[in-house]
């Protein structure tokens, strides 16, 4: 009988010790502290990663279907019928990775996150590139963003002017506060940080230039 509750005692003290998954205790670290880069490579230049989701949020909204479930509490889905016109982009995050390729691109759904995103292939609107910082050397869990406001297909999607600064800042502004979608509600805060990117043309595609803000976003489920 001693021998079984003292077991028993013991279960309930390592449930009671493990506890919920616990947060990570780096929000992001700096790709350039490891020879990696806050521009994507897009070609010769690249897209400013201007929007970082805190590897401090809950560790739900850090993987795949975390941050498509969270892009739709925001006003954003994945693409149009799930068909991607171009090719991907690739970031080096300073985790010992390499160049990897974008995990999504998510863009605005215009209130329809199931169609949504057709309408704004055809005329322009927000969007953003997501990339994990996971490998090991730099294991935040935090998801850098590429985010950008572009032109319509008319115009080939160019990024409009000043198009990487108003990109983010909608993106932030339509994330911060109180969200929810598919029976998820998430609370986000924001934070300004300079130092990460340079502020100007220098490497940015399309020569628009970037006033070197990055966001940082942390992101809870409720």
């Amino acid at each position: 009988m001693f021998g079984f509750r003292t077991l028993g005692f013991a279960l309930l003290a390592l449930r009671a010790s493990a506890g919920p998954i616990a947060k990570r205790a780096d929000a992001y670290y700096n790709p350039a502290d490891n020879g990696g880069s806050m521009l994507t490579n897009a070609g010769s230049l690249g897209e400013p990663l201007n929007v970082i989701v805190s590897g401090q949020s809950s560790p739900d909204v850090l993987s795949y279907d975390g941050i498509v479930n969270y892009a739709r509490a925001i006003g954003f889905s994945t693409e149009c019928f799930g068909i991607h016109l171009g090719g991907p982009q690739s970031a080096n995050l300073g985790d010992g990775n390499g160049w990897v390729n974008q995990t999504a691109e998510l863009r605005e759904d215009y209130g329809h996150a199931n169609v949504g995103t057709c309408l704004e292939s055809g005329i322009g609107g927000n969007h953003f590139r997501v990339f994990k910082q996971d490998g090991g050397d730099a294991d935040s869990g935090a998801l850098f963003l590429a985010a950008s406001t572009e032109e319509p297909s008319t115009e080939h999607h160019t990024i409009i002017p000043d198009g990487y600064d108003i990109g983010r800042d909608t993106l932030v502004s339509w994330a911060l506060g109180t969200t929810s979608y598919g029976g998820v509600t998430y609370s986000t805060t924001a934070e300004n940080v300079t130092g990460l990117l340079q502020a100007g043309t220098s490497g940015i595609n399309h020569d628009i230039a970037i006033d070197g803000i990055v966001t940082v976003l942390t992101v809870t489920i409720q």
